[in-house]
């Protein structure tokens, strides 16, 4: 997750870049000896533009004629670096405005990319006007149809049964057992296996498309043409539900419901008429929809609770309330999943439904 809406290039240099590791801050320093020169790279500017979840920086630094730039900082210079330029070469000859690579070292994890600007979604939309607000997930929407049809999911590594089970087990124990210290009986036990491997077959059910998995806010900028895309180096081969449930119930900010469907049906509509494999029943294709994010959402309880209790990354867990929300309100509306809200019940200390019982 990444956000790169801080200040722009121009303004006062900040503090100096602080490194963990002195020889890695030695290559960077090399690297950036043989790059600079090619882009009449200011030095003196190169500060912290955003850090992500993962070990991932970005900084930005500014070039000839106002021109910024934007350098990526991979410490674990592992297969997504080569995945970032690999995908981000599909995702523009898609047509789509992702950063190109100027300048890489896949080995030491070190990328020069194209400045898409200061403004992420997720900042533009927090005080937006409806009108605003409606265009910009319009661009979002139009966007997301682009990349699905014109991305070959065969290039992309499966999203399978293996793939979303690891996910979905990162929320009984890292949320459940370590965030709320819960211990599930034999009989909790067997509600979650059942109920995870229903959400995981739906899944499975889908058409497959290319899924960036993390279409959300936070990874779409504000620039020209809208938006710009970010984060797209986990892209996969998977459900066709996935990215839109990412975009409407995001990890950082909520919608009503009415406004939520309005953009589903938008999306749905356009879908059937550029031959995308969507379901020809909207009902069908909303509760699929919803199990997805649901998916999604017990994923990221999880997640979230190890980059605070792992990573020492302790941020991330304020927003854990927004997704038992969303968790709740989905395994309240379709029987099948009803027998996770006792599960959800003792991490939100709300009733969710009077009488219920295993």
């Amino acid at each position: 997750m990444t956000d790169l809406s801080s200040s722009s290039a121009a303004a006062a240099p900040q503090a100096p870049i602080a490194w963990a590791d002195a020889e890695r801050e030695r290559a960077f320093a090399r690297w950036l000896d043989v790059v600079a020169p090619r882009h009449a790279l200011e030095r003196a500017s190169l500060r912290l533009a955003s850090a992500d979840a993962s070990a991932r920086r970005y900084f930005r630094v500014a070039g000839a004629a106002g021109r910024s730039f934007i350098v990526m900082d991979s410490p674990t210079a592992d297969a997504s670096v080569a995945a970032f330029v690999r995908i981000g070469g599909l995702l523009r000859d898609a047509g789509l405005n992702g950063p190109r690579v100027h300048e890489e070292d896949t080995q030491l994890g070190f990328l020069l990319l194209d400045d898409l600007g200061d403004t992420s979604y997720l900042a533009a939309l927090r005080d937006a006007p409806p009108e605003l607000a409606d265009t910009l997930m319009r661009d979002a929407l139009a966007a997301l149809l682009r990349w699905q049809l014109h991305v070959d999911p065969a290039t992309l590594p499966p999203y399978d049964d293996a793939f979303l089970r690891r996910e979905v087990e990162l929320f009984p124990q890292w949320c459940v057992t370590r965030e709320f210290a819960q211990v599930w009986t034999p009989a909790q036990q067997q509600v979650w296996n059942t109920v995870s491997q229903r959400l995981i077959d739906s899944a499975l059910a889908q058409p497959q498309v290319a899924v960036h998995r993390d279409f959300m806010p936070r990874n779409l900028m504000v620039c020209e043409p809208n938006p710009g895309v970010l984060d797209f180096q986990d892209a996969v081969r998977g459900p066709i539900t996935y990215d839109l449930a990412s975009l409407l119930r995001d990890a950082f900010i909520s919608w009503d419901e009415e406004r939520e469907l309005d953009w589903a049906v938008r999306y749905w509509q356009q879908a059937r008429q550029a031959g995308l494999p969507v379901d020809a029943d909207f009902g069908e294709f909303w509760r699929a929809t919803e199990w997805m994010g649901l998916q999604r959402h017990l994923k990221i309880l999880g997640l979230f609770c190890r980059l605070k209790h792992r990573d020492g990354k302790p941020q991330y867990s304020a927003d854990l309330p927004r997704f038992l929300g969303y968790a709740n309100r989905v395994a309240n509306r379709y029987g099948p999943l009803r027998g996770l809200l006792n599960l959800l019940e003792p991490l939100t200390g709300v009733a969710v439904q009077a009488g219920y019982t295993f």
